[in-house]
C-alpha cells in the first residue's frame, strides 16, 4: 500500500511545476485580457465619435460661424434606431448645449425621436421650441421677433407651475404669431429657437438650424447659445 502512495507523491511533486506554470499563465492571460478590453473600449469610443461627427463638408461650410463663442455643429441619432446600440446612455439622440455632450442622464436640452425635436425629458424640466423657417443661422439673434417671448420668460420657482408650463408646451401655444411647443418636426434647412429649463443644471436659449439629413435618420444641426439664464433651483 505504501508504494502507490509513494508513487502518487512523486507524481504530484513532478506535476507541481506544471500546475504552477498553468496558474501563472492564467493570471497573465487575465491581465492581458484586461488590457485588451481597455484597448477595445478606447477603440469603440473613438469609432463612436467618428460615427457621430458631422462631415468635413459641413464643417467647412460653417467654419466662420463656428469660430464664434458658444457655437457648435453636432449630429443627433434617432432614438428609436440607436437606443442601447452605443456604449453611452442615450444612444446619441440627446445633446446638452450646456455640457457639450451627447450622454444622457446629467441634463439634456434636445432630443431626436421619430423625426421630431423635443425638449424637457425628466422631472420638472421643460422647454419650448419654435420654428423660424428657412433663414440663415447667422440671422437668428435675440432681436428676432420669435426670441422675444423666450428671452423674457422666467422659469417658475414652484413645482406646480413648472409642470403647468410642461403641459402647456405639450399642447402648444401662440405668442405674437409664433407657435411654441415642446416637440416639433424636423425640417431641412429650417432654423429654430429652443429654450431649455433644466433645474439645478442650466437654463439656455439656443438657436439652431438643420444642416443635413442622412439615410440612417440622423440629423446634423449647427447651433449657437443666444442667452444664458441664472441656473434655476429645483422647484418647491
Amino acid at each position: 500500500m505504501t508504494r502507490p502512495r509513494a508513487l502518487s507523491s512523486i507524481i504530484a511533486l513532478a506535476l507541481l511545476p506544471f500546475f504552477l506554470t498553468v496558474a501563472q499563465a492564467q493570471s497573465v492571460d487575465r491581465s492581458a485580457l484586461e488590457n485588451e478590453i481597455r484597448g477595445l473600449v478606447g477603440e469603440l469610443k473613438e469609432t463612436e465619435q467618428q460615427f457621430l461627427a458631422p462631415s468635413e463638408k459641413d464643417r467647412a461650410k460653417y467654419a466662420a460661424f463656428l469660430s464664434q463663442p458658444d457655437t457648435g455643429l453636432i449630429r443627433l441619432l434617432p432614438r428609436e434606431t440607436f437606443q442601447d446600440k452605443l456604449s453611452f446612455q442615450g444612444g446619441g439622440a440627446y445633446y446638452s448645449f450646456a455640457r457639450l455632450t451627447h450622454e444622457y442622464g446629467f441634463g439634456s436640452d434636445i432630443e431626436l425621436q421619430q423625426n421630431q425635436f423635443s425638449v424637457g425629458f425628466a422631472g420638472a424640466d421643460f422647454g419650448f421650441i419654435t420654428k423660424l423657417g428657412k433663414i440663415p443661422i447667422e440671422d437668428v439673434t435675440l432681436e428676432h421677433p420669435g426670441a422675444q417671448f423666450l428671452s423674457t420668460f422666467a422659469a417658475p420657482a414652484l413645482d406646480a407651475e413648472a409642470r403647468e408650463q410642461s403641459r402647456r408646451g405639450g399642447v402648444g401655444f401662440d405668442v405674437n404669431g409664433f407657435t411654441y411647443k415642446s416637440r416639433l418636426p424636423v425640417k431641412k434647412k429650417n432654423s429654430y429657437l429652443l429654450r431649455s429649463v433644466s433645474y439645478d443644471r442650466s437654463d439656455l436659449l439656443v438657436a439652431f438650424r438643420v444642416v443635413s439629413l442622412d439615410d440612417d435618420g440622423s440629423v446634423v444641426i449647427v447651433w449657437k447659445i443666444l442667452k444664458k439664464f441664472p441656473t434655476p433651483q429645483r422647484p418647491r
